[in-house]
């Protein structure tokens, strides 16, 4: 006897739901011998169907619930993005014991709880793999393959837009406005580049990181966010000079208070910023839309994922490996992991995570300059790493000369405090470049690096 096929119902036809549909179609006898059933469209829901000519009528409608509720649908494959009506659906769809696919990032990152939750009482699937870095396979080796390890560290480039418009900048000089404008007519970026460029497509994804790797609910508005609009040329400029680039980093890390115990004193902190990092890192090889993360765990050491990190083809293939997953896992009899937040760990505020600046300022050229400002970083309690001093008589006057100052890790809040103070000195011009620096090779304390 023949095994039942597994029915999926596909909520949006987008750019990833079209190339979705369309590795279904064409790869359904390669599917059926993975999952050991047939798998077939059950329906696919779209907002405008007129716009689908090329979708057999049978299979479209508007009636995105109705779909869902349908008693033929095993699966249901969400890839229309945002809160609502996403959230209902897969609510519904999970609360009826089906399998649920998503790619949604931002839904995750605001109410992941909720949908672990449904699903853990009704024992459905809940796969989301292509929610973060595309088709990279980075979120089933931190929910499965490295489960018995203690993850340590998650850091690095989950967004290929603001990655493409940092690389563009670094390569040819040019300014942030005309590299995100290439960026936008390749198709890197949508229309609407905010989340890109404000950090919040990848506050979201470093969200869904730190959960898993940490085996804690860590919410979007958990995660400490600056974007990339006000990283200019001139940063890029200065970060060569000292055998740097700069991209916008997502960090997740398992902060240790020292002087603990195994297991005591721990918290999570999970931030977005652009930084510098040194040109020797791998990370800083990463050009054009790729991502690449690194994960750091005890015993496993170092691990590198790098590829695509969006599209619609990429995005597909990760939407795919889910589905093929939670179809096994429904012939079979069996279900996938459930979600893992056992270890419910604080989260760290921005303000007592280490880190490290490079701070580029003008200021008079006069003996005593230097002292005051070394003093002023002693009394908040910041020690200076270098200094160079640049004399740019043309650009500031005959008595005007430049400091680019690079810190020792410090409480951020400190360093936050310094800057600030920075611009209140009569001897200072004015604060004219600051960035973060990281070097993404040793483990946090919350006092200062390890």
């Amino acid at each position: 006897m023949s095994p039942a096929p597994v029915r999926v119902a596909l909520l949006g036809r987008g750019t990833v739901g079209r190339e979705v549909m369309r590795l279904l179609v064409e790869q359904a006898d390669e599917l059926a011998a993975r999952v050991g059933a047939p798998v077939e469209l059950a329906g696919v829901a779209v907002r405008r169907a007129h716009r689908h000519t090329d979708v057999p009528a049978e299979l479209l409608t508007t009636d995105a619930s109705g779909l869902v509720s349908r008693p033929d649908v095993d699966v249901v494959v969400e890839v229309i993005g945002g809160i609502e009506p996403a959230r209902g659906l897969l609510l519904d769809a999970l609360k009826a014991g089906r399998a649920v696919v998503t790619a949604n990032k931002a839904l995750l990152a605001e109410d992941g709880a909720t949908l672990a939750e449904a699903a853990n009482a009704s024992g459905a699937d809940l796969y989301y793999e292509a929610s973060v870095a595309g088709a990279i396979p980075l979120l089933r080796p931190l929910r499965e393959s490295l489960v018995g390890d203690k993850i340590t560290r998650v850091a690095g480039i989950v967004n290929g837009t603001t990655n493409y418009i940092l690389s563009a900048m670094a390569e040819h000089g040019t300014g942030y406005r005309e590299a995100l404008e290439k960026a936008t007519e390749l198709g890197f970026a949508e229309a609407d580049p905010t989340a890109d460029v404000d950090g919040l497509d990848a506050q979201a994804k470093a969200a869904i990181l730190a959960s898993l790797a940490f085996h804690t609910r860590v919410t979007a508005a958990d995660v400490y966010c600056e974007g990339i609009s006000s990283v200019t040329a001139a940063d890029l400029v200065a970060a060569k000079a000292v055998g740097c680039t700069v991209k916008l980093l997502a960090i997740c890390e398992r902060v240790v208070t020292p002087g603990g115990e195994a297991g005591e004193g721990e918290s999570v902190s999970a931030r977005v910023y652009p930084a510098m990092i040194p040109a020797s890192h791998p990370l800083a090889s990463v050009g054009e839309a790729y991502n690449a993360v690194f994960v750091e765990a005890e015993a496993a050491g170092q691990l590198m994922f790098y590829g695509q990190g969006a599209g619609g083809a990429p995005t597909a293939s990760a939407v795919l490996g889910d589905l093929v997953a939670v179809a096994r896992n429904r012939v079979a009899g069996g279900h996938g992991p459930r979600e893992s937040a056992y270890a419910s760990l604080p989260i760290q505020p921005m303000g007592r995570i280490p880190t490290r600046y490079h701070i580029s300022l003008a200021v008079q050229d006069r003996a005593g300059v230097l002292a005051t400002i070394a003093g002023l970083f002693a009394r908040h309690e910041v020690s200076i790493a270098t200094v160079r001093q640049d004399m740019t008589a043309r650009q500031m006057g005959a008595r005007g000369a430049r400091l680019v100052i690079v810190t020792h890790a410090a409480p951020d809040a400190a360093l936050a405090a310094t800057v600030a103070a920075l611009g209140e000195l009569d001897q200072v011009f004015g604060v004219d470049r600051v960035l973060r620096v990281e070097n993404l090779g040793r483990p946090v304390s919350a006092l200062g690096v390890a």
